[in-house]
């Protein structure tokens, strides 16, 4: 590898901020129309003030749900919300295929199963990276997915399980997604994504409830507006422009965070994500197509068999 990547060659530039005082059920609504796990937040004059990323939205709105949910509003069971059509892999599947299809799919991991649907564990994009940089920087040889899944089973949730118990389960596991077994078997799978989309419901609904007269005072108190410089991460990794591939990697594996700003004297530039990381990471390990220039062609009337370069 002749050139090594940095920051400002794969970061990108168009993104979505959010303010401090952008009011928290905006800034989640926000996060959710664009598909986006999170958002830095930057001041009138785009000077970086911090990060209101998915777990950022989870604390600010599981308060709600459960008070809602003692209050009578009902909340949901994880079958309501899950995702049942998944895209799954196989343990004897090759690492560089899966994160392939893992990145063609714009998915963020994929459960693995045997050919009975049973859950063995999830292979993410975590992991992907662990591979990609052993790859790039050790010359490891690849091998399949069932070497380098995550098999913690403290990840595992029910179909039964209440909206308030699996958004606990996020808050406390760093992962981004959750499986869902009925009988040992793969049901579906809940992502944060799928969380904080419930809970907005809820906490719109709370709202609402919270603001009629002679409504339950906890209700009153928990759906009070709050703005999402209250609950942004205002001490999350940031990384430079010029801060090399491999340290951006290993600031991500050594860290819980799916993004980062990247920041020059105070101002945001732009931003990286695992996938950015993942994708600069697999182009330099993709092998090149071979180039086939165009040979000046040199007949002579001296010979009757075909030059070198036509046999």
């Amino acid at each position: 590898m002749s050139t090594v990547k940095v920051a400002r060659d794969f970061m990108r530039r168009k993104l979505v901020t959010l303010s401090a005082d952008t009011e928290v059920l905006a800034g989640v609504a926000r996060l959710l129309r664009d598909n986006i796990s999170g958002a830095s937040v930057i001041d009138d004059h785009g000077q970086y003030l911090g990060v209101f990323s998915e777990k950022c939205s989870m604390n600010a709105m599981t308060e709600v749900v459960e008070v809602a949910d003692a209050c009578g509003l009902y909340s949901g069971a994880t079958r309501e919300f899950m995702k049942s059509e998944l895209f799954t892999l196989t343990p004897d599947i090759g690492v560089f295929e899966a994160i392939d299809q893992v990145l063609k799919r714009r998915i963020s991991g994929a459960p693995v199963v045997d050919e009975n649907q049973k859950y063995l564990g999830i292979f993410s994009e975590k992991t992907a990276m662990r591979v990609l940089v052993s790859a790039v920087y050790d010359q490891l040889p690849g091998t399949n997915v069932g070497s380098y899944m995550n098999v913690d089973r403290n990840r595992i949730i029910g179909d039964e399980d209440t909206l308030v118990q699996v958004a606990h389960k996020f808050q406390q596991t760093p992962y981004r997604r959750l499986p869902v077994l009925h009988h040992g078997r793969l049901a579906g799978q809940v992502s944060r994504r799928d969380v904080i989309r419930a809970e907005h419901g809820v906490a719109v609904e709370a709202r609402k409830l919270g603001l009629r007269s002679g409504s339950d005072e906890r209700l009153q108190v928990a759906t009070r507006v709050r703005m999402v410089g209250e609950w942004m991460d205002k001490n999350a990794l940031t990384i430079e422009p010029e801060t090399d591939l491999l340290t951006v990697a290993m600031a991500f594996l050594n860290s819980p965070y799916r993004r980062l700003p990247v920041v020059d004297h105070g101002k945001l530039m732009g931003q990286i994500s695992r996938r950015d990381l993942l994708e600069a990471a697999a182009e330099i390990l993709r092998p090149k197509p071979k180039k086939h220039h165009a040979e000046a062609l040199y007949l002579s009337p001296l010979v009757d068999s075909a030059p070198p370069s036509l046999s």
